[in-house]
C-alpha cells in the first residue's frame, strides 16, 4: 500500500472515532461523513503528514494559508461550531499506538516531500523578539494596505473593538457608538486638548473634534495610517484643530487635558510598560483623564505560567503582531496605581470584540477575491484565519478586552471632577458644537 493510501485509511478511521458532524474530502476525491454542509478539504497528504508529526498551530496555519487544507461549503465558524468532543489522547487510544508507529516511515517520507515542495506561505515576523511598538513591527501589521483594510472595516476605518448598544447593530453603527462612548467617558469639553496615542486612520480624532469641539493630536508609527489620516482630517475641514505626528510615544511633548489609548498598549510589551505609563503621566495635566482600552489575557496562578502563553497566542505574535504582548487586567491596574493614577472604572468589552471580529471575518470572506487581488492569496487567507480565530477566542473567553478610566493623581486626592453616577454615559447625547 502506498504511503498516501495508508494515511487515507488512518484518516477514515480517525473520522469514525471522532464521530465528526462535518464532511471530510480527501486528496483522492473521496468524501467521508455528511454529504452536505461544511466540509474540511484535505488537499495534500504530505502536509497532513507534517501535521501528524508536528501537531503545532504554526503547521496548521501554514497548511491553511497554502490551501493544503481548506474549508468548503461553509466557513471557519461553521467548522468551529461542530468541533469534535473526543480529545486527542482518547483518539490515540482508539486508533492504537502500534498502528501509528507502523505508519511512522510513511509519515516521515510524506513530511520530507512536503518540505521539498512547500510553496510560499505566510510571512512571519521580521524581527523575532523585538518590541511590538517598534516602527518595523507596526509597519509589518498596519502597512499591509489601506485598500485591504477598507474591505472589512467600517466606513470610518476603525480597527479596534466596536460597541454594540444592540447585538444586531451593523459595524458602522457600532463603531460610531464606540467613538462616542470613548468621548463620553473622557467627558470631553470644547477647547480641551485631547491626545490619541496610536491614532490609526484618525477616526476618533475626527469625531472628537467635530462633535465635542476639542483640539486633537494623534501619533502613529504607520506611514500608511499617517498619510491617509492626514488626508481625511483635511477633507473634514479640521486641519486647524487636529494634527498627527509620525513618532513613538516616547518622543511626545506637551500637556493634554484628556488622553486615550485605543488598542495600542498591546504593542508596548512588558519591558516597556513602566516607560509607557510614565509617558502618559508626563503628558497629562493634574486630574486629567486617561482612557486605557486594551486586549488582555486572563491571569494565571503564577506569573511564569502567564508569560508562557498558549500556542494560539504564540502564533499570533509570530504571524500577525510581531513583538506584541497581552497584559492581564490586574497587572495593568497595578502599574497605573504605581504611576500615581486613580482608577475610576473598568469595563469588560469581551463580547463586543467577539462580535466585532466575527463581522470583520464575514465581511472579508464576502470580498475575498478583492482581498487576494490587493495583497495576494496567502496574506488574505492568513488575515481571514486570524480574524475568525480572534472572534472565537473572545467568544469563548480565552482572550479579554477592557476599558479602564483613570485620572492623574495630584498631591492630594480631593474631588475627581467626575459626576456622582455614570448615568450621563447612557443618556441621549446633548447637542455639541460643530
Amino acid at each position: 500500500m502506498r504511503h498516501d493510501e495508508k494515511l487515507a485509511a488512518l484518516v477514515r478511521d480517525a473520522a469514525l472515532a471522532l464521530d465528526l458532524d462535518v464532511g471530510l474530502r480527501l486528496w483522492t476525491g473521496e468524501r467521508i461523513g455528511p454529504e452536505t454542509g461544511p466540509t474540511l478539504a484535505l488537499n495534500d497528504p504530505a502536509v497532513l503528514a507534517r501535521l501528524c508529526l508536528r501537531p503545532r498551530i504554526e503547521t496548521a496555519v501554514e497548511a491553511y494559508v497554502t490551501k493544503a487544507i481548506d474549508v468548503e461549503n461553509g466557513t471557519i465558524f461553521d467548522l468551529a461550531a461542530k468541533r469534535p468532543k473526543v480529545k486527542a489522547k482518547a483518539l490515540l487510544k482508539r486508533l492504537g499506538r502500534r498502528r501509528l508507529v507502523a505508519l511512522l516511515p510513511a509519515l516521515l517520507s510524506l513530511s520530507r516531500q512536503a518540505r521539498r515542495e512547500a510553496p510560499a506561505g505566510a510571512e512571519a515576523s521580521p524581527e523575532a523578539g523585538a518590541s511590538g511598538s517598534s516602527a518595523s513591527a507596526i509597519r509589518f501589521h498596519y502597512d499591509v494596505s489601506n485598500g485591504f483594510y477598507r474591505l472589512f472595516l467600517d466606513e470610518r476605518m476603525v480597527y479596534s473593538c466596536a460597541y454594540f448598544t444592540e447585538w444586531h447593530d451593523d459595524i458602522d453603527r457600532a463603531q460610531a457608538d464606540k467613538l462616542d462612548m470613548i468621548c463620553r467617558k473622557l467627558r470631553l469639553q470644547p477647547g480641551e486638548r485631547f491626545l490619541d496615542i496610536g491614532c490609526g486612520w484618525g477616526a476618533l480624532l475626527i469625531h472628537a473634534a467635530r462633535t465635542y469641539g476639542v483640539a486633537g493630536h494623534g501619533v502613529t508609527l504607520s506611514r500608511a495610517q499617517f498619510d491617509l489620516a492626514t488626508r481625511r482630517i483635511a477633507d473634514a475641514g479640521l486641519a486647524d484643530r487636529v494634527t498627527i505626528e509620525l513618532k513613538p510615544f516616547q518622543e511626545l511633548t506637551g500637556t493634554f487635558d484628556k488622553v486615550a489609548s485605543i488598542g495600542m498598549f498591546e504593542h508596548v510589551g512588558f519591558a516597556h510598560h513602566d516607560e509607557y505609563f510614565a509617558a502618559v503621566r508626563r503628558l497629562l495635566r493634574p486630574r486629567g483623564l486617561y482612557l486605557h482600552h486594551t486586549i488582555a489575557r486572563p491571569a494565571k496562578k503564577t506569573r511564569r505560567a502567564f508569560h508562557k502563553g498558549g500556542p494560539e497566542y504564540r502564533a499570533i505574535t509570530r504571524y500577525i503582531f510581531p513583538g506584541g504582548e497581552l497584559d492581564f487586567i490586574g497587572h495593568s491596574l497595578e502599574r497605573l496605581e504605581a504611576h500615581r493614577f486613580e482608577v475610576h472604572d473598568v469595563e469588560n468589552w469581551r463580547e463586543h470584540y467577539g462580535r466585532t471580529c466575527r463581522l470583520w471575518a464575514e465581511r472579508l470572506t464576502a470580498r475575498m477575491d478583492e482581498a487576494v487581488a490587493e495583497v495576494g492569496e496567502p496574506q488574505a487567507r492568513l488575515w481571514l484565519l486570524y480574524l475568525a480565530g480572534c472572534a472565537l477566542a473572545f467568544e469563548r473567553g480565552t482572550v479579554m478586552i477592557n476599558q479602564t478610566l483613570a485620572s492623574k493623581r495630584d498631591k492630594h486626592l480631593g474631588a475627581s471632577g467626575l459626576p456622582p453616577t455614570r448615568a450621563d454615559l447612557y443618556a441621549p447625547a446633548p447637542p455639541r458644537p460643530s
